[in-house]
């Protein structure tokens, strides 16, 4: 999912870097218009929750692995642009500390599964909510299945970014890597249920931060 430097073209790197500018810009001023004592040392809390998972991959089949992405998480306890954020200052630590993702790439990678990994994950989950209640028992299953569509919906835009480049054709690119973090995805919806019922077990007041206006 991390995109290395010399696979996307010049008009894809600035595209998405435009993109990824813009979304970073609005995100900064949501936060700092509504955030309070509350959100922000959380913001700090699920960075490190994510770098340090996203270090940790699993095996899936044929000598391909998986790590868990955690874009749906932060979407859900605090809203997608918060997502953004955390998303930027971990791509730009594992980029810059442990060359994991091109430099020139860094727009592509936050648009991928900050942007569109985090903003499409709480738009499902929003919708699911409105849709079956917001109960604990909707929470919880709208958490699975926002965090699977997070990396699909991510894996699908780096498929796309990749064809539009020239690396491979769309139909090809497009099979392998949806079809490998759909399964990906699985473990990310169990990942990400865990942790929100951990949540719930010790600081059941975190899951309601959502509901607010901050996260809009």
């Amino acid at each position: 999912m991390h995109i290395p430097d010399g696979f996307l073209n010049a008009g894809t790197l600035a595209g998405t870097a435009v993109v990824s500018a813009g979304g970073i810009a609005n995100a900064v001023r949501v936060v700092g218009k509504k955030f309070g004592e509350k959100q922000v040392p959380l913001m700090g809390i699920l960075a490190a929750f994510v770098f340090a998972a996203q270090m940790l991959n699993f095996p899936i089949m044929g000598g391909t692995s998986g790590h868990f992405m955690g874009a749906a998480l932060c979407a859900v306890l605090l809203g997608p642009w918060a997502a953004v954020i955390v998303f930027t200052l971990v791509l730009m630590a594992q980029c810059f500390i442990f060359q994991d993702g091109g430099m020139l790439a860094l727009g592509a990678n936050i648009f991928n599964m900050g942007i569109v990994g985090g903003l499409g994950s709480y738009a499902i989950y929003r919708l699911g909510l409105k849709v079956f209640g917001v109960s604990l028992r909707s929470k919880m299953a709208m958490g699975y299945i926002a965090a699977w569509f997070s990396v699909v919906l991510a894996a699908t835009a780096c498929a796309l970014e990749l064809a539009i480049s020239g690396v491979s054709p769309l139909g090809g690119v497009l099979t392998a890597m949806v079809g490998v973090h759909a399964i990906i995805g699985l473990v990310e919806g169990a990942i990400t249920v865990a942790a929100l019922v951990l949540i719930r077990s010790t600081r059941a007041d975190l899951l309601e931060l959502q509901e607010t206006e901050v996260c809009i």
